[in-house]
């Protein structure tokens, strides 16, 4: 088969959770034999990268701003694929693929798909018009394809409930990590076990600023042992103003650390090595960076959306969503040993083992487009892709 890959910022993933979800997919996918082409836009993808472990890139540009930068790569990406002999088209996320009609009005034959992450239009960093148009992608992206998948059970009852069709369920994955280099901590001067971490990007609904607030309140009341320090990892994405916010309401705290985007062995290293996983985020789909905690074998605090418990829920702790206080209260019990999540790790890694593992979600995926590829054949016995891969 011959798979495309429309709506996300690029591969290798740098930050952003469809990125990584992405990158991880079509990589498994190409590793099977197809070939396998991801749409990148040139403000996220060097453009001297024309392929990445098996997976060919395809550099577009687009208008890099805040509420141009997605439409206008995923429509020069969608106009682009009108003229190439791809077997399966693959949306991602909801803005992005309300441009999918493009495909379905003009590639009947092409398998369409559209992979529903999140409900974005409840992300603080949009205005009106940009949550209109995230909600008509909502009902594009449920209404118009071949199939929608979505990544999470909550996501999966709210589709069947809102639109009444049947969604494929492919959850969104992570992998056991082993063999981390520390030598990186000494660069924030952190040492292993001795840090809470924060990990994504740095966007009002992920809740950093009840974080920080809540870290700034035990240190208030002498409750944060000595040494111990909160870690920020992420950028903002077109949210300098919150980002600044955030950075004022740390101020010369030099027990707060912002590092930044990470990647690889460096993000690995500060990931592995925390004390505890933060996750306070005000809305998800699935959140990769929570399973990425659990397959670091790393405690978890998260806050108590749905989102959150459909896939964490007894191997994390939680608090009140929203709720600085709970928050706190939270944090002083974990750091200071009054709660001993060791159970919930062990518990956490053998989960993702069994339910949230890419190997397992490619072959689904891959299933899943050969099924629909014999349903649009009208001779079922020309459909024979498994062994032309």
């Amino acid at each position: 088969m011959k798979i495309a890959f429309i709506g996300q910022k690029g591969i290798p993933a740098k930050f952003g959770g469809v990125e990584r979800h992405v990158e991880e997919l079509a990589v498994e996918i190409a590793k099977s034999g197809h070939e396998v082409f991801v749409y990148v836009r040139n403000n996220y993808t060097d453009k001297k990268l024309k392929e990445y472990k098996g997976v060919k890139l395809v550099h577009l540009p687009s208008i890099s701003t805040k509420n141009l930068d997605a439409i206008s790569h995923t429509f020069l990406a969608s106009v682009h694929a009108l003229f190439r002999d791809y077997d399966v088209i693959h949306y991602q996320a909801i803005g992005p693929s309300v441009l999918s009609w493009i495909i379905k009005f003009f590639k009947r034959k092409t398998l369409l798909i559209a992979t529903f992450h999140c409900q974005d239009y409840y992300h603080k960093k949009w205005g009106w018009f940009a949550k209109t148009i995230l909600k008509m992608g909502e009902w594009v992206t449920c209404n118009i394809p071949d199939k929608t998948i979505t990544v999470s059970k909550s996501l999966t009852d709210y589709v069947k409930d809102k639109y009444n069709i049947e969604p494929e369920n492919i959850f969104n994955g992570t992998r056991i990590k082993t063999n981390f280099d520390f030598k990186f901590l000494q660069k924030w001067n952190l040492k292993k076990d001795n840090y809470a971490v924060f990990v994504g990007r740095l966007i009002r609904h992920k809740g950093v600023h009840h974080l920080i607030g809540a870290f700034k309140k035990l240190q208030k009341e002498s409750k944060v042992p000595e040494g111990f320090k909160l870690v920020i990892v992420g950028d903002g994405f077109y949210t300098d103003d919150y980002v600044n916010e955030l950075k004022n309401l740390v101020g010369n705290n030099q027990n707060i650390i912002f590092t930044g985007s990470l990647s690889g062995s460096e993000l690995r290293g500060v990931f592995a090595g925390a004390h505890l996983f933060v996750h306070p985020s005000e809305s998800e789909g699935l959140s990769i960076a929570l399973l990425e905690a659990m397959g670091y074998g790393v405690p978890i605090l998260m806050s108590d959306i749905k989102e959150n418990l459909d896939v964490a829920e007894g191997v994390a702790e939680t608090f009140k969503t929203n709720s600085t206080q709970d928050l706190k209260d939270k944090l002083d019990e974990i750091i200071n040993g009054n709660i001993d999540l060791s159970l919930n790790v062990q518990e956490a890694k053998k989960l993702v083992e069994n339910k949230y593992n890419w190997e397992s979600i490619s072959e689904k995926t891959i299933s899943l487009y050969i099924r629909l590829l014999c349903e649009k054949k009208i001779n079922l016995a020309q459909c024979d892709f498994e062994t032309k891969k």
